[in-house]
């Protein structure tokens, strides 16, 4: 099981981290041991001192498939979740700026909280979907599939023409504006919709 995650696909957070609006998706790899599952705690790991949260929809891959066409990439997951791209801003920073690649502030263990998921049929449209993140309560971020630069399908046609996408896998497929640093002590509670998907702590 992978981790695909796309970068920079909401206008707003682009332009909130001064980046440029992609013409293609921009996708990176997450390994299988930045997964927190079950609502466990994450541990705010001593490599970094500005930790940001990135709330985004995930899909879940359920057939094998290469170079799947736009048009029939819905027939390739039938469930979506909650995810946050816990991301090592400072980290992050110091590799663009060597022109290196991100996976240290990236691909950490624990860097990929998820939820349980959801059948998309449990919705009335996927494409218009809105899901938020609140930190100690307060709402801190939110956002609706429909501000996607590049829909669902229009991601797994894209990336399954470099990588296969197996039964299991992951997409995270973008945050929205609004991404900040979480602080030890901090409770954090995303949704989708009206429903609570993920309720944990950072330590």
């Amino acid at each position: 099981m992978k981790i695909i995650a796309i970068g920079r696909n909401y206008i707003d957070h682009a332009k909130e981290l001064n980046n440029p609006v992609p013409e293609k998706p921009i996708f990176f790899m997450k390994p299988e041991t930045s997964i927190i599952r079950n609502n466990k705690p994450f541990f705010y790991p001593d490599f970094s001192e500005n930790i940001h949260y990135e709330t985004e929809i995930v899909i879940k891959i359920n057939r094998l498939g290469k170079h799947i066409t736009e048009k029939f990439a819905n027939q390739y997951y039938n469930e979506v979740g909650i995810g946050i791209d816990f991301t090592a801003r400072d980290l992050q920073k110091d590799a663009k700026e060597k022109g290196l690649p991100w996976e240290i502030a990236k691909a950490f263990d624990g860097s990929a909280p998820i939820s349980e998921f959801v059948l998309v049929k449990k919705f009335e449209n996927i494409n218009n979907l809105n899901f938020s993140l609140k930190i100690k309560n307060e709402l801190v971020q939110q956002g609706n599939t429909r501000d996607m630069i590049f829909s669902f399908d229009k991601i797994i046609a894209y990336v399954s023409q470099f990588v296969t996408l197996k039964i299991g896998d992951l997409i995270f497929t973008g945050t929205p504006a609004g991404v900040g640093k979480v602080h030890i002590n901090d409770h954090l509670e995303a949704f989708i919709e009206d429903k609570k998907m993920m309720d944990f702590l950072i330590k």
